[in-house]
């Protein structure tokens, strides 16, 4: 147990809350949810499935005319020809991480994987007894991988490659061309691609690419999505992922082992949500935009503060080094002193040192606000 690790961001939220128990105002920019509704007609869709019945176990696998739906929304939004019988329905995104991790790893095995990146990527890897190997993301690169070192990093050993991109916590997006070198190097190497998509469609310019795109790759890629983000779904607990068949029962064995099922009037409202109207997370994804402008905008007015636009999810993530503070010493002054909750980069890996996340899955006037009190923090 003590190889597994935990996300910083709850537990920043408890001492927040904490604070705010205390009377404190706290303006919350630590937590990676959006601060939307759940669309209308997906809410009307759980509601109506669970008086009609859909409240008693399902397939394991999932409902298969919500896979289909899902193969068919994956094969028009990458460019590829997923089937029903390659999806697997999961309570949440995370099991797509666990499973094919647990099913696909051994002792002694190499796990590439983003650095600074979402904290579970080297937490499964650690606690399945395999080695992490963190590819450094290059700010002047757009948060890209270093690509030379990702050459280098190739071993026989490396038997899984973790993708994320829209990415948490940079916001940034792989390019295509750097995908295209990824798949060269990769292709033809016994080793799986585990690219988690679930930001696929909050972007700001071009849509992100997914490597399974690309020649040769859909066979050895698992394609980690799910309805937490763009449908502001993170309490319904409702994600997926499409694989190689070969790997399905495998994570079907797990999931039956854990979880049994995914909850039927969830799936109900998942169905809903892919088939139905998409007004809702468009107008989402337009407001984040608005947001992103106006607080990169507002980041890059403070002292020893330089953030890049990121070009997809909801996170800024600016170099504080220039405050001539620590990431970690900046994010308790911020929390404890000047009300504003954030994360330090280095919780999302050591090449996060010298950078803080924010979320800005919160309005437009806390986000100002939150810039207002960190302006007058930092030249008192």
């Amino acid at each position: 147990m003590d190889r597994i690790l935990i996300e910083t961001a709850f537990e920043v939220l408890l001492k927040a809350r904490a604070l705010e128990a205390q009377g404190k105002h706290v303006v919350h920019l630590e937590i990676g949810e959006p601060d939307f509704e759940t669309p209308s007609h997906v809410v009307a869709a759980g509601k109506k499935a669970i008086d009609d019945g859909w409240t008693h176990y399902g397939p394991t696998q999932g409902y298969p005319e919500f896979r289909e739906a899902i193969a068919a929304h994956v094969s028009e939004t990458r460019g590829i020809a997923a089937k029903a019988s390659q999806v697997c329905v999961v309570p949440g995104g995370k099991p797509i991480l666990f499973f094919p991790m647990m099913a696909l790893l051994e002792e002694g095995d190499e796990v590439i994987y983003p650095n600074p990146g979402f904290p579970i990527y080297e937490s499964m890897t650690k606690f399945l007894g395999a080695r992490a190997v963190p590819i450094p993301l290059v700010e002047s690169r757009g948060f890209s991988f270093d690509l030379d070192r990702f050459r280098d990093s190739l071993t026989p050993r490396t038997k899984m490659v973790i993708l994320n991109s829209p990415q948490n916590p940079t916001g940034g997006v792989i390019p295509p061309e750097d995908l295209k070198v990824i798949a060269d190097l990769v292709r033809d190497r016994d080793l799986v691609v585990l690219s988690d998509e679930i930001y696929s469609r909050i972007y700001y310019d071009a849509p992100p690419m997914s490597i399974a795109s690309l020649p040769g790759m859909q066979e050895k890629t698992i394609i980690l999505d799910g309805f937490s983000k763009i449908y502001a779904m993170t309490g319904w607990r409702l994600g997926y992922g499409v694989m190689p068949e070969w790997l399905v029962d495998a994570v079907n064995k797990l999931m039956v082992n854990s979880n049994s099922c995914t909850a039927s009037f969830t799936q109900r409202a998942g169905l809903a949500a892919l088939t139905g109207p998409q007004d809702e997370p468009q107008a989402m994804v337009a407001e984040f935009r608005r947001r992103r402008d106006a607080f990169i905008d507002g980041l890059n007015t403070l002292p020893g503060f330089r953030c890049a636009k990121p070009a997809g999810a909801f996170y800024a993530f600016p170099n504080i080094e220039g405050t001539g503070r620590t990431s970690k010493q900046l994010a308790d002054e911020l929390l404890y002193e000047a009300g504003v909750a954030s994360l330090n980069g280095g919780s999302f890996g050591s090449f996060g040192n010298g950078y803080l996340r924010f979320s800005y899955a919160n309005s437009l006037e806390n986000l100002m606000e939150a810039v207002e009190r960190m302006r007058k923090h930092l030249t008192r």
